[in-house]
């Protein structure tokens, strides 16, 4: 039996919820139309296969998020030090408030993150899109 951690998953997304803003789907879904807003998708690949994305999110796995936000970092991504203000979302809100509290640590803002993460808002009936098709990896055997 595994021997209980001083602090659980519950109580560092508790922790996180009280030092970062939190949006309802409602405000979410209503920042979607504004330019000066950036959706952030933290889930997995399969996630995003499987279920589809809001529209015009930018994918940022929740492994690299450190690395690409910190524009000393060779993984830099440039979408982050757009001046926009970003919105974090994952499946159900637990690693985009966690994400939420990180990249604000660093120094990222404004960011926030939306309450109840992508499977609220498709529960709310707010727009999806389908990832776009990743081309054929050619295999070693179908060489010429």
């Amino acid at each position: 039996m595994a021997k209980p951690l001083k602090i659980d998953h519950q109580m560092l997304v508790s922790q996180a919820l009280e030092q970062i803003e939190t949006l309802s789907v409602e405000e979410a879904v209503a920042a979607l139309s504004d330019e000066g807003v950036t959706f952030v998708d933290l889930r997995d690949p399969r996630e995003l296969e499987r279920e589809g994305r809001i529209p015009g999110s930018v994918h940022a796995p929740r492994g690299m998020i450190e690395f690409w936000v910190d524009p000393s970092s060779p993984y830099f991504k440039p979408v982050f030090g757009n001046g926009n203000r970003f919105v974090f979302y994952c499946q159900s809100g637990w690693r985009s408030a966690l994400t939420t509290q990180t990249v604000q640590s660093m120094g990222l803002a404004p960011v926030c993150h939306f309450e109840g993460g992508y499977r609220a808002w498709k529960d709310a009936g707010a727009p999806t899109e389908a990832m776009p098709e990743r081309p054929a990896k050619r295999s070693a055997d179908k060489q010429n």
